[in-house]
């Protein structure tokens, strides 16, 4: 990956994920059609309002893109 603020573990927000700032470059909109379609890695909650992902789902992701 060559994002290199990108963290290779821990957990990641969405704004980190969406470019311009992340690795993945797709609305909002799409990023979540593709998470209840089951194309991208499942969120997990920490609070009502505080979504994240691993770092690591995500960097698989992307690589897994990168490799097709």
């Amino acid at each position: 990956m060559d994002y290199p603020t990108f963290p290779k573990a821990g957990f990641v927000r969405l704004a980190q994920i969406l470019a311009p700032r992340g690795p993945i470059p797709v609305s909002k909109s799409t990023w979540w059609q593709g998470v209840k379609d089951g194309r991208f890695p499942q969120p997990q909650k920490l609070g009502p309002r505080t979504t994240v992902w691993k770092a690591d789902d995500i960097c698989a992701l992307f690589e897994g893109e990168a490799d097709e």
